[in-house]
């Protein structure tokens, strides 16, 4: 039950991320992200992460999407003009692609051959008291990095904000 669950969620998280990309509407792109953002969260839940996935729905699923279409919306963006396609790219593209992924996974296997298999549910380092206690010991330079950045980011939006006022 639980590889038919995987599966599953992994094909939609894979379709909505080719749409993000596929699309031409920016909201559309953001409301396909936000379909990855989910998937992923279940498949968190799947490994025994419940943590981890509450905060992908939270605060990437919630949060950071409300703040794309805020911006999407704020620079009303319209859909992107179809230019013509290279035909170069037409005929390469797709094997091109194929032979990448070909490729990647023989690198990985020549390097991890022995590599243990991903067990479901056998996750347990995905409680808050884990999560929390690793952030605010081992990783508290860049949590505190990140906080430093996104204070950052929020003061030049109020300044690039007041001078469009003036």
């Amino acid at each position: 039950m639980d590889v038919i669950l995987f599966l599953a969620f992994a094909a939609i998280a894979v379709v909505c991320a080719v749409n993000v990309v596929v699309q031409t509407h920016p909201i559309s792109s953001a409301l396909s992200l936000i379909g990855v953002m989910g998937s992923l969260a279940v498949l968190y839940l799947l490994l025994g992460a419940e943590f981890i996935a509450m905060a992908q729905v939270i605060v990437y699923a919630g949060a950071i999407m409300v703040l794309f279409v805020f911006v999407i919306m704020l620079l009303n963006a319209g859909a992107e003009s179809r230019r013509g396609r290279s035909l170069t790219a037409q005929l390469l593209g797709i094997p091109g692609f194929f032979a990448l992924l070909v490729l990647l996974s023989y690198t990985v296997l020549r390097l991890f051959p022995d590599a243990a298999h991903v067990k479901f549910g056998g996750f347990t380092g995905g409680s808050a008291k884990d999560v929390g206690k690793l952030l605010f010991t081992e990783y508290l330079l860049p949590f505190e990095l990140t906080s430093v950045l996104i204070l950052i980011a929020i003061v030049g939006a109020v300044v690039l904000a007041r001078k469009e006022l003036e």
